[in-house]
């Protein structure tokens, strides 16, 4: 072409990134540059879906662009900052782009709203939504959308600001109902989820499987079979069951209400092409106990040549742990990074400490934590602090306690797992001081709940709990029951009693 301009580079960049010929892309933009054409807003956009390793480039046009810099420009450099995890960058450039005159706009105030889910960013988020109400924004669904799925990922005491927004908002979309809806299932809201659930089918036309996959869940950690079984029917009904998401939900709450057939046939029923339901089906053998079958579905799905995710070593790790084989998941951890490709994360070092602390390996469980290439969390030591209470060792568990009140001194487990085996070893100062701190730091113990549904009906009880209108004939029924266990000789001393349920709660907490 004798005769180029701005655009005619700009269609060759987009080109050469869209065909992923990224090389190519960089040349054109320094030949752009060379030839003395000034690049633009499009131009940046173009480069930025490259995205990796094209950042400083996109950097280094976005500083020589300051003349021809529109909102566009500046919000396309956000996102890469936000695209590659570089947070802080993004909060400053939003301060700059204010500083030359640029209004940020709804996509603008979205984007770094979406930023501020770590609890490091909480301070900035407050700060966005009190931006938002000053600049009269608080009426963009799309903005309130991106304020509340912000304050859910917080933490729980974040709830009710999301609840408060939403209940303040004049219209809603699919997305503001899923946001709560999801925010009620994830922090273990169930009920509320449920009745939320029914108060979208009157709101929305439609129910999408974002939703559906939500209240499923919430229906599993209620284990509420006949509920479970009539959204079921409605996925049915609407299509949804065919949906990877949902199908691995239907799979989850079948597993979780003791159905395991009725798991399977949900897995039956899909495409079988996508890791997601493997991974929840083999989840749904391993906790059955079933190991060995959730292993064979792993070396089926290796045949079948489904791209296998970091998901699926969590549940492979499971099944190794829950049947046994310390060996076989020493191997799988090991082999995770060079043979498949997917580097051990948090969460699959936790599940081989909970492999090594169930076959006694506690030494081995440290030592496997003392090689990790990050800080453990506080789920990797919460699982250690499990295996330590399996292998009565009290030194270690005293330890871990120690570092886990440093991350979470507001979680109640960790003071009662450690109370009780001082508790158990007759240690009754240690106990003492635990009880102590308790106190002082204003921790309380939750008590565990049961939930059993009779009718259609939910009904839900806890410890020493006579607040049940029926609550009399149930512990008339209790007193039998334990009777019948004491003639059959099936009752232990209290102290083992509670250090097995205490186990086994603690176990359960800690096994998905």
């Amino acid at each position: 072409m004798p005769h180029k301009d701005t655009v005619t580079w700009n269609t060759m960049i987009t080109g050469y990134v869209e065909s992923g010929n990224l090389g190519a892309a960089r040349e054109f933009l320094k030949s752009m540059k060379r030839r003395g054409f000034q690049a633009d807003g499009y131009t940046f956009g173009s480069i930025l879906k490259g995205e990796c390793g094209l950042l400083e480039d996109a950097k280094r046009v976005f500083d020589g662009a300051v003349v021809t810099r529109d909102l566009v420009t500046w919000n396309s450099m956000l996102v890469a900052y936000l695209v590659h995890d570089k947070d802080e960058d993004a909060f400053n450039l939003f301060l700059e782009m204010q500083g030359f005159g640029f209004e940020p706009d709804i996509y603008t105030y979205t984007c770094v709203i979406s930023a501020c889910f770590a609890a490091a960013h909480k301070k900035y988020g407050k700060s966005f939504h009190a931006l938002v109400i000053k600049r009269g924004l608080e009426e963009s669904v799309t903005v309130c959308n991106a304020l509340i799925t912000m304050y859910l990922k917080l933490n729980n005491k974040s709830m009710e600001a999301a609840l408060n927004l939403f209940h303040s908002m004049k219209s809603k979309d699919r997305v503001s109902w899923n946001s709560i809806l999801t925010g009620f299932s994830q922090m273990g809201f169930s009920e509320d989820a449920l009745k939320l659930f029914g108060h979208m089918r009157s709101s929305l036309e439609e129910i999408d499987d974002y939703a559906y996959s939500a209240v499923l869940r919430s229906c599993s950690d209620l284990a509420i079979l006949q509920l479970g079984q009539q959204i079921h029917l409605l996925t049915v009904k609407t299509g949804f069951d065919s949906n990877d998401f949902v199908a691995s939900s239907l799979i989850f709450m079948y597993s979780k209400c003791g159905i395991i057939e009725d798991a399977w046939k949900c897995f039956e029923d899909t495409t079988k092409e996508s890791s997601i339901t493997w991974n929840s089906i083999m989840f749904a053998y391993a906790q059955h106990g079933q190991g060995d079958v959730a292993l064979d579905l792993f070396s089926i799905m290796r045949e079948r040549e489904v791209k296998l995710d970091h998901v699926t070593f969590v549940a492979v790790l499971t099944a190794c742990s829950h049947i046994g084989l310390v060996e076989q998941g020493r191997c799988f951890l090991k082999s995770m990074a060079s043979d498949y490709g997917i580097p051990p994360r948090m969460e699959h070092y936790a599940c081989a400490v909970d492999l090594f602390g169930r076959a006694g390996y506690l030494e081995e469980a440290k030592a496997l934590i003392d090689s990790m290439p990050f800080q453990p969390n506080a789920m990797v030591l919460k699982t250690l602090l499990g295996a330590c209470r399996a292998c009565g060792n009290i030194e270690l568990a005293a330890q871990v306690a120690s570092q886990l009140l440093e991350v979470e001194p507001e979680e109640h487990c960790t003071y009662v797992i450690l109370s009780n085996m001082y508790g158990h070893l007759k240690r009754w100062d240690d106990k003492a001081s635990v009880t102590r701190l308790m106190r002082e730091r204003k921790v309380k113990k939750v008590p565990g709940w049961s939930w059993i549904e009779v009718k259609n009906k939910v009904h839900a009880f806890k410890a020493e709990d006579r607040s049940h209108p029926y609550s009399e004939d149930v512990y008339q029924i209790l007193g039998e029951l334990m009777e019948e266990m004491k003639r059959l000789h099936y009752l232990a001393s209290s102290d083992s009693l509670m250090h097995d349920v205490n186990h086994i709660y603690l176990r359960s907490d800690l096994s998905y």
